[in-house]
């Protein structure tokens, strides 16, 4: 077939867009406004945290604007090795709140949301990760939805994660935290010293041996914790 609007299709046909390969925080509300009736107009200077309507759209019609299966070939990144854990604190469903920065073994950190068709496409790799590798790194999943448990539990519910946390990041500490509105899923390595070792922008293969061998590479590399550190010798 021919690329390109000469396809051989009638004018008000187009052909759907290839699954996005990552979701952007930032970007949601204005994809969402440019599609509703022009004549209510555009809002310049989003605000991540009035996205609630704009995220309960996405979620309830997330399997409508997900065209095809989002691809797992996001970005390894160890441009940030050695920046310490946000000092956040997230929460589940039950109220239980965890402070990450005081967490004091391996961590992978996960941020998503239940309207991010690539976050939901990894997620069951993460949960047989989680499993595979326990007592070698804490899997930590963390929602980034506005509406909370109001979202989250329905969606683990249906889908029956058996090694995945409901953590949860209502105000979008973490999303501004990595840079003001990441794109999602954004997945970190952290050692026991509570310091990154890799991220991961986009989804990602976690089934694939590249990925536990980065895991287990990455974390073998790292102090072990207590370890003071390196100071040079002092001169005679």
């Amino acid at each position: 077939m021919a690329e390109g609007p000469s396809a051989n299709l009638p004018p008000h046909i187009a052909l759907p867009p290839p699954a996005p390969e990552f979701c952007s925080l930032a970007n949601l509300r204005l994809s969402l406004i440019v599609i509703a009736p022009l004549a209510a107009g555009l809002v310049a200077g989003c605000d991540i945290r009035s996205e609630d309507a704009a995220q309960e759209n996405a979620a309830s019609a997330g399997a409508s604007a997900a065209i095809g299966t989002p691809s797992l070939d996001g970005t390894l990144d160890a441009s940030f090795a050695g920046e310490d854990m946000p000092e956040a604190m997230v929460r589940d469903p039950d109220g239980n709140e965890l402070v990450l920065s005081e967490l004091r073994e391996p961590v992978l950190l996960n941020l998503w949301a239940t309207w991010c068709a690539p976050c939901v496409h990894e997620l069951p790799l993460l949960d047989d990760l989680a499993g595979e590798m326990a007592g070698q790194v804490r899997v930590l999943t963390i929602s980034e939805d506005l509406q909370g448990a109001q979202v989250v539990e329905p969606f683990f519910e249906d889908r029956g994660f058996a090694n995945l946390p409901r953590w949860m990041d209502e105000e979008n500490v973490l999303a501004f935290t990595y840079g003001g509105g990441p794109v999602l899923p954004l997945t970190v390595l952290y050692d026991a010293q509570g310091k990154e070792v890799w991220r991961v922008i986009g989804a990602y293969d976690w089934s694939s041996e590249e990925a536990r061998a980065a895991i287990v590479e990455g974390l073998a590399a790292s102090p072990a914790p207590g370890t003071p550190p390196d100071t040079p010798p002092s001169a005679e």
